[in-house]
């Protein structure tokens, strides 16, 4: 994610913490201070960092229940309203998804037993009162991780209930289906909280508006799987792009970015192989920063994703989710075509309405 940067890495995933989220603990320190002075401001932003160690544990739970199934996380981000795992691929089978989505309230659920093991006593009156205090920070500690794992079981898609909930489905009415259903529950669960906050609490609002977006999300993304699944790159591709050459100045790249409407330019070598990628921002950008007579090439991004032709969509799924295309090559690497999320979308809509789709007129390459 954008504005956040990395504190360090934990058993190979990268943990990054989001600007807003500082912004958060000076916010809630703030406030405390001009309650109760500095010890106050002190104490609470130590409760809520401490809050925030939980849910970083929450999402490793997922994190390496998913690694077992070959799942990789490479990050994971905090953020003011939790924890967000980037996993590179979601997992084949519903029984996986849901061992993954239980594992992350599972470990809340253990470090509140460890905290009220260590404390020796527990008030449930007084640990329900996780704002005060003057309630001890292990018993206000434990609660808040019983009350996160209970909300994350609600079964409102994206939460893990959510996710339990379509694994669940899944097993009996297909992934697609089942997914629809979750995200259209969780959906409505945000409509609710948000009703909810509009009585004088802004933060159910952004939440509500995180989880409305994340399951219209994953909605889509499910649906992008399905649609795609199995499906030849070639079918899929486009093979009429406009490329740009290695050794092409500013001023020719800027002559093909009018000449087409294409967002994103390949850039290739003199024998057709992909030497980078570059956007129609790039290209204005080089014009702005350089002499039109000056080359294009420092200025393309050289982590171009590509895939044979004779691949399916889905290894290029993880690609274009993050937004970028996906360039296709034959099979001495030069490039034939292709792969955009519109493509795909155009992709989605044609087998919407025909499900039997194909393009056996299209030429196969190999």
């Amino acid at each position: 994610m954008r504005w956040s940067f990395t504190l360090g890495t934990f058993m190979g995933t990268a943990v990054r913490i989001h600007v807003t989220f500082l912004l958060f603990l000076a916010w809630i320190g703030l406030v405390a201070w001009q309650r109760g002075g500095a010890e106050a401001a002190g104490n609470s932003v130590l409760f809520i960092s401490a809050i925030f160690l939980c849910v970083l544990l929450h999402e490793f739970g997922h994190i390496l229940t998913a690694r077992r199934f070959g799942i990789v996380s490479p990050e994971v981000t905090l953020l003011p309203i939790g924890g967000v795992a980037d996993m590179e691929s979601m997992p084949q089978k519903p029984w996986q998804e849901l061992l993954i989505a239980v594992a992350g309230p599972a470990v809340n659920v253990v470090i509140a037993g460890a905290l009220l093991a260590i404390s020796g006593a527990f008030n449930l009156h007084e640990a329900a009162q996780i704002a005060n205090p003057s309630v001890s920070i292990l018993e206000r500690l434990a609660a808040t991780n019983l009350l996160l794992a209970v909300f994350n079981m609600i079964p409102a898609f994206p939460m893990d209930g959510g996710r339990v909930l379509r694994a669940a489905l899944a097993m009996w009415l297909g992934q697609l289906k089942a997914t629809r259903i979750a995200a259209g529950i969780g959906q409505g669960f945000a409509l609710l909280l948000g009703f909810a906050g509009l009585f004088g609490n802004p933060m159910l609002l952004f939440i509500a508006l995180f989880v409305f977006m994340a399951a219209a999300g994953e909605a889509q993304m499910t649906t992008m799987a399905e649609a795609a699944r199995g499906l030849p790159v070639v079918d899929a591709m486009e093979n009429r792009i406009a490329t740009i050459s290695r050794g092409a100045s500013v001023s020719e790249a800027i002559d093909i970015l009018l000449a087409t409407s294409q967002d994103d330019f390949p850039v290739v070598d003199p024998s057709g192989r992909p030497a980078g990628l570059l956007s129609r921002a790039e290209i204005v950008d080089a014009l702005r920063d350089s002499d039109p007579g000056a080359p294009v090439a420092p200025f393309a991004r050289k982590d171009m994703t590509v895939i044979g032709a004779h691949e399916t969509i889905d290894a290029a799924l993880p690609a274009l989710n993050g937004g970028d295309p996906v360039g296709v090559v034959d099979a001495d690497g030069r490039l034939v075509g292709l792969l955009t999320r519109q493509s795909l979308a155009e992709i989605m809509m044609i087998r919407e309405a025909r499900p039997d789709w194909r393009l056996p007129h299209r030429e196969r390459v190999s």
